[in-house]
This record gives structure tokens, C-alpha cells and sequence, in this order.
């Protein structure tokens, strides 16, 4: 893997900075992906404290045009693209569907879903076009993408159609060499996540505190599905806390 190069969305924090971390480790150049500069910048120097390896590009992926840019400077700085993961993702307020409002539901499917086909997109158009031919796209489902938690229709809906276009995207990049699989993720200890050790709400109306897993082990599986050679791809795989309650929820 030494050399190779990725884009990671959402890296300023959280998973995404676990993943990127990961991926400098085992040898990837990696361009950290997010809305906010500075932490975007703070994730590098802990990752890549030479900047020797990283490259900070700051992006609204709800943009069409900044993905395309982005992208640009990819292209520009290291020639060639051979792994995209899309992992930046927000939620809505838990609140009953219908006191949703349109800017609440448009906020959350620009950045997990619209944000993630820009990117693969763009990948897409790289991977085709460079030589040797063909890459990697790494979803992160969440799994959610299987099974909802209460009042959060906008992620789970997002999150289901990650589950389509990761298999669209395997299917129409077969020819090309390019790989799409799909990490569904429960309960990554993150600040995103920080509320589940105090309780949230659970199918049967309860309240209740849940189990967490060091982010660590989310960027240890990406960075396996990264290393598989092209002819072989990990389309999906679920990594979350033993203890959390997914199995049989509901």
C-alpha cells in the first residue's frame, strides 16, 4: 500500500480521522476531506506530524462543483486516485418524521447522499482514466443502512440508499477495475456518538444507556478492505460494540 493514495471525507474528526490515521500508517497518501478547515488541519498534524503524507483540502461535498475541484488538486498533487472512502454522514434532530422540516431532510441527503455520488462520480471519471486503470470506493453504511433507530428517518433513508449505490457502483465499475464495498459501523465511540453513554431512545420507548468501540477498530477494517488486491473486494462488513443493542433490536 505504500504510496498509494486516498480521499477521505469527513476526516476532520471522529471515524473519519480514525480512518485516515489508519491509512498514513500503512503507507497511503491521504487528502483529509471536511467543511472546517481547522479541524481538518489539526486531524493532519496528529496523523502526519511531517505533512509528509497528507494534504488538507476543505470542501462542501454537497457542492458539485468543490467535489470537482477537489478532486482537481488530487489529480494535481499525486497523479493518481486509488482509494475514495465516503465517510463524512450528519443526522437529523430526533424528532417525530413529520416535525421535520424540508432544510433538516435537504441538509442530511446533500451530505450522505448527494455528497457521496459527487465523490464517486469524480472516482469514477479518475479511475477509468489512469494507468494502470481501476481503485477502490469504500461506503460507510453505518448500520443503519440495515435498521433504523426511532425518529430518524432522514439518516436511515440516506443510509439504506448508501447500501444501493455502493452495489451500483460495484456493478458499473466491474468493467473498469474498480472495487465499491460498503462498512456499516455501530456505535463508534465518537463525539457524534458521546450521548449514547448517558441513554437514547430505544424501539420500545425506553431509554438507555449503550456500549461503544474504539474507532480504531473501524480504521483496522478499512485498511484491510484497502489492502485486498482489486481482484478481490469486501462488499459489505459490520463492525460495532459487542454489547450494543443491534441484534434482535426492536
Amino acid at each position: 500500500m505504500t504510496d498509494k493514495t486516498a480521499i477521505i471525507t469527513g476526516a476532520g474528526t471522529g471515524v473519519g480521522k480514525a480512518i485516515a490515521g489508519g491509512l498514513v500508517g500503512a503507507g497511503f497518501m491521504v487528502a483529509l476531506v471536511g467543511r472546517r478547515r481547522e479541524l481538518l488541519e489539526a486531524a493532519a498534524r496528529e496523523i502526519d506530524p511531517g505533512a509528509a503524507r497528507s494534504l488538507v483540502l476543505p470542501a462542501d461535498i454537497g457542492d458539485h462543483d468543490a467535489v470537482a475541484r477537489l478532486f482537481a488538486a488530487v489529480k494535481e498533487k499525486w497523479g493518481r486516485l486509488d482509494l475514495l472512502v465516503n465517510n463524512a454522514g450528519m443526522g437529523a434532530p430526533a424528532i417525530p418524521m413529520e416535525d421535520l422540516t424540508p432544510k433538516q431532510w435537504n441538509d442530511v441527503v446533500a451530505a450522505n447522499l448527494t455528497g457521496a455520488f459527487f465523490c464517486t462520480q469524480q472516482a469514477i471519471r479518475m479511475m477509468k482514466a489512469q494507468s494502470p486503470q481501476g481503485g477502490r470506493i469504500i461506503n460507510n453504511g453505518s448500520i443503519s443502512a440495515t435498521t433504523p433507530r426511532p425518529h430518524s428517518a432522514p439518516y436511515t433513508a440516506t443510509k439504506h440508499a448508501i447500501t444501493g449505490l455502493t452495489k451500483s457502483t460495484a456493478l458499473d465499475g466491474r468493467p473498469f477495475n474498480i472495487a465499491c464495498g460498503q462498512i456499516d459501523i455501530g456505535n463508534a465511540a465518537t463525539p457524534m456518538t458521546a450521548k449514547m453513554a448517558t441513554g437514547v431512545l430505544q424501539a420500545n420507548g425506553s431509554v438507555a444507556a449503550e456500549a461503544t468501540m474504539d474507532p480504531k477498530h473501524v480504521a483496522d477494517a478499512v485498511v484491510y478492505m484497502a489492502s485486498l488486491p482489486l481482484d478481490a473486494n469486501v462488499l459489505t462488513m459490520t463492525v460495532m460494540a459487542t454489547q450494543m443493542p443491534f441484534v434482535g433490536r426492536g
